[in-house]
């Protein structure tokens, strides 16, 4: 760090995104990332006329966007907020909410200790259960703090009940309740109806894991107008122009009725997916969690997680290891395409039988 850093930031510690690594080629289950190209109507969205209208700034107010994000979801448009990606949102919720502190669990998005750090956020740690899912009670009484939940969770994918949910906003009516729904799309029931319906819901989602649109970094959230309108305020206050006219293009295409086919059957076609590798990692003798995301944690009793991850990095296979003490053992799997999956068992199956011999 150089000696012109604002000593605010010396301790920070910036956030590790998962390895991009250009060495090889790899079957890389380690970002979360779609196997599946985004919809053959994104794809044809984005034209010679739109590269010559690159030299203009794009609508700041994304006006047609928010237009068709706010039709696929039945609500109004001045309910309705994007920004570039879904962690974006989270900085500008921690920005507009947490000046009394947030709350978050020990083990969840790295990216949300990252933004408390950085924007200097007093934080309370909500430990997981020993099952790894979260205690509703730690966040019944949050003092004002932004509650932040990923929905499921992350890197664990374990789903709380929007029931749950919903009692943790009516018990805190002077705190921001934010679900972070990034991997909902896979199997995990949507508080976007809590957030039409109580003052103080924001639901975060994005177009990077559902919509195979992470190269394009569009998020978007959900949320009663006045606090639409607090995050409006910082993104103009920052970067008005965040979302490219490219991105635009392709997200409109992306919300409508062809595209939501598609990508309906791409994430059916995911869940079958993890429910196949999941009871073949079982067999194999793994321990996972209830995931229901497009991710499996899982770990195994005859070989460490550290082991296993770099095992299958030396033989093409890219997954992600965590080192925090209570999940070391664990590594997440993305859920790739059935063929990717064969390859990662047939891996798999090698490693735990050179253990065994």
């Amino acid at each position: 760090m150089s000696k012109f850093m604002n000593s605010r930031y010396a301790s920070l510690e910036a956030y590790t995104p998962g390895e991009q690594p250009r060495d090889m080629k790899y079957v890389k289950l380690n970002t979360n990332e779609s196997p599946y190209p985004p919809a053959p109507e994104v794809v044809a969205s984005v034209g010679e006329k739109d590269t010559e209208l690159l030299r203009l700034y794009p609508d700041p107010t994304c006006r047609d966007l928010k237009r068709a994000i706010a039709a696929e979801y039945g609500t109004c448009e001045s309910r309705v907020f994007i920004s570039n990606g879904s962690d974006d949102i989270l900085n500008f919720a921690f920005m507009a909410f947490a000046e009394k502190g947030a709350v978050f669990a020990d083990i969840t998005y790295g990216f949300n200790k990252v933004v408390a750090q950085l924007n200097l956020t007093d934080v309370r740690i909500a430990p997981l259960k020993d099952d790894l899912s979260i205690d509703p009670g730690d966040y019944m009484n949050a003092d004002g703090r932004l509650i932040a939940i990923a929905n499921p969770n992350a890197p664990t994918g374990i789903e709380l009940g929007v029931d749950e949910i919903r009692k943790i906003a009516i018990s805190n009516p002077g705190s921001v309740v934010m679900i972070d729904e990034a991997y909902a799309d896979f199997g995990c029931a949507s508080c976007f109806d809590l957030a039409m319906e109580l003052p103080n819901v924001l639901v975060v989602m994005t177009c990077s894991k559902s919509r195979s649109l992470a190269g394009a970094r569009l998020g978007f959230a959900f949320g009663p107008e006045e606090l639409i309108a607090d995050l409006e305020t910082i993104k103009f206050s920052t970067n008005p122009y965040s979302i490219n006219r490219l991105t635009m293009k392709a997200g409109i295409a992306a919300f409508s009725e062809e595209s939501k086919r598609y990508y309906k059957d791409n994430c059916r076609q995911i869940a079958e997916t993890r429910e196949k590798t999941v009871k073949e990692l079982k067999e194999l003798g793994f321990e996972t969690t209830d995931s229901v995301s497009n991710f499996i944690f899982a770990k195994h009793p005859g070989v460490s997680g550290q082991k296993l991850y770099e095992k299958l990095k030396e033989n093409g296979v890219l997954i992600r290891h965590f080192t925090q003490d209570r999940i070391c053992e664990y590594n997440r799997i993305t859920v790739g395409s059935p063929a990717e999956m064969d390859i990662f068992l047939k891996e798999v199956k090698k490693i735990i039988g050179e253990k065994k011999r």
